[in-house]
């Protein structure tokens, strides 16, 4: 037998073990995609736990809270950006960041009414004027007035989180949302020195932990906002 004809047996041998092999992934794809399905199906005949719906009032509501939050912290990195490089749009990115916390408030007055909307919208426009304050003394490397600035911006923050609180206390507990507002201060004022100091990579990793955090947020607002007012989104 000569060579060639050894190499084409070769080769029709090696294909036919493909083809076999082929087959049988084949089937065993289709037969645990079907083992799936039953799996799942008979899950659902024994009562497994399943999604609660959400109406489209709800999934836009919460999507909304969401954006809201969300430029917050990003007009808020902006900012810091800005800040730290004395760049010239600094003024326009403040203005900026400044309007979100009137859409902030405005996004509450609905449920809770106009002064509960404006006063938010207050509390919000010092929590971004604190962070100005910390970021001046902490640039300044004004160790007194930095102290001061964090003090006055601490008490902000719980201020921000007693309001909403008492706006909600039965899904808003005090301690729940005063961790939560601990947290974004915590991690903003990281990130701020992060980037003042010149540690961009963890400026930026730190501004991912803030825009993780502060989704967590805008779900638990908007999420007690619906258990609150049920009929507002049916």
């Amino acid at each position: 037998m000569n060579d060639t004809v050894l190499a084409g047996r070769t080769v029709r041998l090696a294909l036919t073990a493909a083809l076999a092999l082929g087959s049988m992934i084949i089937v065993l794809a289709l037969s645990g995609t079907r083992e799936g399905h039953a799996a799942t199906a008979g899950d659902r005949g024994h009562g497994a736990m399943t999604m609660p719906t959400q109406s489209n009032k709800q999934l836009a509501f919460h999507d909304g809270m969401r954006e809201l939050w969300e430029q917050h912290v990003a007009w808020t990195r902006l900012a810091i950006v800005s800040f730290a490089a004395g760049n010239p749009d600094l003024s326009d990115t403040e203005a900026r960041l400044l309007q979100n916390q009137v859409d902030i408030g405005d996004a509450i007055k609905p449920f809770y009414g106009q002064d509960a909307g404006s006063q938010l919208t207050s509390l919000l426009k010092a929590h971004i004027l604190g962070a100005v304050a910390v970021l001046t003394a902490a640039k300044a490397g004004d160790t007194a007035r930095l102290t001061q600035a964090k003090t006055q911006w601490y008490v902000n923050g719980r201020q921000i989180a007693d309001f909403l609180s008492a706006a909600n206390p039965k899904n808003w507990p005090r301690a729940t949302m005063r961790s939560m507002m601990k947290t974004h201060l915590d991690q903003t004022l990281n990130e701020a020195v992060q980037q003042l100091t010149g540690h961009y990579a963890a400026g930026i990793r730190q501004y991912d932990a803030v825009e993780t955090h502060i989704l967590e947020m805008a779900d638990s607002l908007s999420s007690g906002i619906v258990q609150q007012f049920p009929a507002r989104f049916n």
